[in-house]
């Protein structure tokens, strides 16, 4: 490359004098900031503008050190306090003043923690009822399955009670020892006695019912009476027996056994209905199966917990 070349290298040229401003502002610049600063100056500041200076002022303020020839300073400078030391005889004694906390509203002093406080109390208490509420949810939905639990041993103890007694009439029968209809309630097992006593109590009732209608009957004016056989009668509705009879009579005096089965609780006289048909008929109600044997063999439990 020619030394031509080199000093006509345009791209790598540098100006060392670079123009600069006018020494002088003229009467125009000077007017238009003179202008400016008095709208700066006129302009009215916001309140968080404001605010913001007052902050700012007051953090340079904490953030000053007192200088010697401040005069609280000459004070504790007599009582030997130097620039950096601590404010008073202990080692950990405080170096920084007390940090100065605004207030923003015109509440007065203590209004604030007293504020807190109830905002605490309002939280302790939300959280007790709270507390109570799951508590009480607990309770509730431990009381409905304790309900339901009641409910369907129940409908066990019914359904067991009617099956031992299917089973004991059977068993009568095959052994040719079948008891009279009109059997006695008392001579009928404690187990399913229940059962019986409501089925008479329901007869009596009819039968009281039933007689009472015929005595008013009896009392109407009727033509001349005609002789009736018995057939008649009985056809007619009317009893061969006086109406009075099952008026005066009552059922059977107070059953004590049946009552002290009765007092206990259900799921109790479950269990023994449970055992007896498992002992006497090697029957299981929640298998729903009469097994051959003593063994009953295949059968998970007694409880129908056992069986789910």
């Amino acid at each position: 490359m020619s030394q031509s070349d080199e000093d006509d290298d345009y791209m790598n040229m540098t100006f060392e004098d670079a123009p600069k401003g006018p020494k002088y502002e003229t009467s125009l610049q000077r007017a238009a900031r003179k202008r400016k600063e008095g709208e700066a100056r006129a302009r009215q500041k916001t309140k968080a503008e404001r605010e913001a200076d007052a902050e700012a002022a007051r953090e340079a303020a904490l953030a000053t050190a007192l200088p010697e020839t401040n005069k609280g300073f000459k004070m504790m400078a007599k009582f030997g306090f130097k620039q950096g030391d601590v404010l008073g005889k202990s080692e950990n004694a405080r170096k920084e003043p007390i940090r100065v906390d605004m207030k923003g509203d015109r509440s007065g002093i203590g209004l604030e923690s007293e504020k807190k406080r109830k905002f605490r109390e309002q939280w302790e208490q939300a959280e007790r009822e709270a507390k109570r509420s799951k508590e009480e949810e607990g309770d509730y939905v431990e009381i409905r399955r304790l309900e339901a639990k009641e409910k369907k041993a129940e409908r066990d103890l019914d359904s067991a009670q009617r099956t031992a007694e299917r089973l004991s009439e059977k068993e009568e029968e095959d052994k040719g020892t079948a008891q009279p209809a009109e059997k006695p309630v008392m001579d009928v097992n404690v187990l399913w006695r229940s059962r019986a006593r409501r089925r008479a109590v329901i007869k009596h009732e009819k039968q009281q019912r039933r007689e009472l209608n015929n005595s008013i009957a009896s009392r109407l004016p009727t033509l001349a009476p005609e002789e009736e056989d018995d057939d008649s009668k009985v056809a007619h509705g009317r009893d061969l027996a006086p109406f009075y009879t099952s008026l005066e009579n009552d059922l059977e005096d107070e059953d004590s056994e049946l009552a002290e089965f009765e007092a206990l609780p259900v799921s109790e006289r479950l269990q023994k209905l449970l055992i007896f048909l498992r002992e006497t008929f090697h029957y299981c109600l929640y298998c729903g199966y009469q097994y051959p044997d003593a063994a009953m063999e295949g059968c998970p439990g007694v409880t129908d917990e056992e069986h789910d």
